[in-house]
């Protein structure tokens, strides 16, 4: 391999022709420097090999251009739906996304932050684990960089930006009653926030129908193994003849995963025709939920708009130009869509 041509910036500033801090200033923003100057530095680029450390670079700010991004998982196809869009649209606006995956573990989640820390983030997007966060990590982060929570929170006054789980969950017993038999519904371990505030909206809507709420937990153990939690359920359920109904809504599209799986696997026939044994319902539009057989009726979530606000009011914490952090929005709740397709 041929030998650089220039080894520093110091190497290449003084071969265009141009200051170190213009030079630094033209890989920042582009348009930042006369056309001019920009042609004899894009000029000089083409005939060297040159190209800047842009880590090194970074370390030496006290704000990079980067942007961590912290999810429980990056294979769950709904965290990855959500990541692909944050990250084009924080690299529409000049960040570098840095994505981080906990794996469901509090050590790992702290340890996502303090790595975050070190590279110097401006700021960050996150959704936590919530109920078993390391207490005050993200506190802690927030004195020093702008974050943002997406899809759960933790309380104190972050901004957050996510579903709106009374409507949703309220939009989708109304219609599975309006339908058919009342559902029951099939709770899973209250992960974060998005649980209970799904389970509660259920017990309310159906009271104010004066219908008797019918909830059961499918597992109490913290786990986000959702699909294997629901296909255990509803086999322990079906070993026993023992179905508590014949609508299931479950409190998200992974359950339903499993339960579908073994209802079928036990013979059932799943749908909302007169001949069939099951309705499942479920909640979030999982990516893979129109690809069930059959497709999985569900409450679809903004996936657009909630990256896009997510990243909206990143921009603002972090533009000077933009009002005082305290007139910034702390909590944007959107509402889902029901998808009505053939499971219920």
């Amino acid at each position: 391999m041929a030998e650089k041509t220039h080894r520093t910036m110091d190497d290449f500033a003084q071969a265009c022709g141009v200051s170190r801090p213009t030079l630094s200033k033209y890989f920042d923003d582009p348009a930042s420097v006369k056309p001019a100057t920009r042609a004899r530095i894009e000029a000089a680029l083409r005939s060297s090999d040159y190209e800047p450390n842009l880590f090194a670079r970074n370390l030496n700010r006290k704000r990079t251009r980067n942007v961590g991004i912290v999810v429980p998982t990056v294979t769950d196809p709904f965290y990855a739906e959500m990541v692909s869009r944050i990250e084009l649209r924080c690299r529409d606006e000049g960040f570098w996304p840095i994505v981080i995956s906990s794996h469901g573990s509090p050590k790992l989640e702290a340890e996502s932050v303090r790595t975050l820390m070190s590279l110097k983030v401006a700021g960050a997007i996150i959704a936590p684990l919530g109920s078993v966060s390391e207490p005050g990590v993200f506190e802690r982060m927030g004195e020093n960089i702008p974050i943002v929570y997406f899809d759960t929170y933790i309380e104190g006054n972050t901004p957050f930006v996510g579903n709106d789980n009374q409507q949703s969950t309220s939009t989708i017993v109304d219609y599975l009653c309006r339908s058919g038999e009342p559902p029951v519904y099939v709770d899973i371990p209250h992960v974060n926030h998005n649980s209970g505030e799904r389970l509660q909206s259920y017990i309310e809507t159906m009271q104010a129908a004066g219908l008797e709420p019918v909830f059961i937990n499918a597992a109490r153990d913290y786990s986000w193994d959702f699909e294997r939690i629901g296909h255990e359920w509803m086999d322990r359920t079906l070993e026993k003849v023992a179905l508590p109904g014949r609508t299931i809504l479950c409190a998200n599209d992974r359950l339903a995963f499993g339960v579908m799986a073994a209802a079928f696997s036990r013979g059932l026939k799943l749908g909302r025709k007169p001949d069939c044994d099951l309705r499942v319902a479920a909640h979030d539009d999982h990516p893979l939920s129109r690809y069930t057989c059959p497709a999985l009726t569900t409450m679809a979530q903004d996936f657009a708009a909630i990256a896009g606000r997510s990243v909206e009011i990143l921009l603002a914490l972090l533009n000077e130009a933009d009002p005082p952090k305290q007139d910034i929005a702390r909590t944007v709740k959107l509402g889902a869509t029901l998808m009505m397709r053939q499971s219920a």
